[in-house]
């Protein structure tokens, strides 16, 4: 029998694939539907406009990936918070004319950037943002390199908003039923993964207490997403 009650870490199989090779191209569509299905924008439009005092000038958002998740967000957003600047960094360059072209529709403005987030965080120590989004991401790393970026991050905007795979039994018996929608090899294999990297309880809110910031929430959010908030030091909400 799996344990979940640590963490286990492995590497997923998209991450290795070229991101043009159509294993690839299909896992990042199953993976669009797999946050429709999580209901992810949704519970990240609640953490924002609980937390964020909008309308924000600028929101730095990391593990991008094709930039689905955020314009997902936009869809939700954009009437309350008009002319958001989004700065979309992921190690690979996946930001189409066309989803820049939906941005603007909603009349939001996109800079993709591609560099691998540490170094980014490094070399653009001034850079400043009202918020910084997290999706599905931070479970690829393990708790120290987890603290890195937690202290990287935690000067460049007031606030840290994360919604990340729930660490269950139940969300891992889910994986099994993704042949349903259609799921390929490597979502199959890589949605598991991602349930046993997952996280429960205040298992981030301790990582960001060792970063020196301040957490604010942490929680389970519907069955199968665990949500994190923190604010950097110094910042009252």
């Amino acid at each position: 029998m799996i344990s979940l009650e640590h963490r286990q870490l492995a590497p997923e199989i998209l991450d290795g694939l070229a991101a043009d090779d159509p294993r690839a191209l299909a896992a990042r569509r199953d993976l669009r539907r797999i946050n429709a299905l999580m209901f992810q924008a949704r519970i990240m439009a609640s953490l924002l406009r609980k937390f964020v005092p909008g309308p924000p000038r600028r929101i730095l958002e990391i593990g991008a990936g094709d930039g689905s998740f955020m314009l997902a967000l936009a869809h939700r957003m954009a009437g309350l918070w008009p002319g958001v600047e989004l700065l979309m960094l992921d190690r690979v360059d996946l930001i189409t004319a066309q989803l820049r072209g939906d941005f603007d529709r909603l009349g939001w403005t996109v800079e993709g950037v591609t560099a691998d987030v540490f170094d980014w965080a490094r070399k653009n120590e001034g850079t400043r943002f009202d918020a910084v989004t997290v999706n599905l991401f931070l479970h690829h790393f393990d708790d120290g390199k987890i603290v890195r970026l937690f202290s990287l991050m935690a000067p460049k905007a007031p606030l840290l908003l994360a919604t990340e795979p729930l660490r269950t039994k139940l969300a891992l018996a889910a994986t099994c039923l993704l042949p349903a929608i259609g799921a390929n090899d490597v979502t199959r294999n890589d949605a598991a993964q991602s349930v046993r990297a997952g996280f429960r309880g205040n298992e981030l809110s301790g990582l960001w207490l060792a970063a020196n910031g301040k957490p604010v929430e942490e929680r389970r959010a519907g069955l199968f997403s665990h949500i994190f908030v923190g604010a950097s030091a110094g910042h009252d909400l």
